[in-house]
């Protein structure tokens, strides 16, 4: 009995560094998988970055827009009709004669 015993504990022994290394490697193979940055995440981070993108386009359409109204605005040059709609805009006044067409 004693000999079984011993031979069981020697093979456990010997099947432990095995095992262990073993359980190590699909551990860091379920995270390099499963894990937040692993590969289902990276569909999502695709996603992301394609949303981020036309994200940035229209911001950067907006801006280009306000850099052109900036560039009328200018006081070395600012264009007449862009500081006449401004002054309308902001302080409400029009001609008597005029007529007011909502656009919003």
């Amino acid at each position: 009995m004693a000999r079984k015993t011993n031979r069981l504990t020697q093979t456990l022994r010997r099947a432990a560094f095995p095992a262990l290394s073993v359980a190590v490697m699909v551990f860091f193979g379920a995270y390099a998988v499963l894990g937040p940055n692993g590969l289902i995440a990276l569909g999502d981070y695709k996603r992301q970055l394609v949303a981020r993108e036309r994200q940035f386009a229209a911001l950067d359409q907006r801006r280009e827009m306000l850099k052109n109204r900036v560039s009328l605005l200018d006081p070395r040059h600012a264009n007449p009709d862009m500081v006449d709609e401004l002054v309308r805009k902001e302080l409400n006044v029009a001609h008597p004669d005029e007529v007011i067409v909502p656009l919003k």
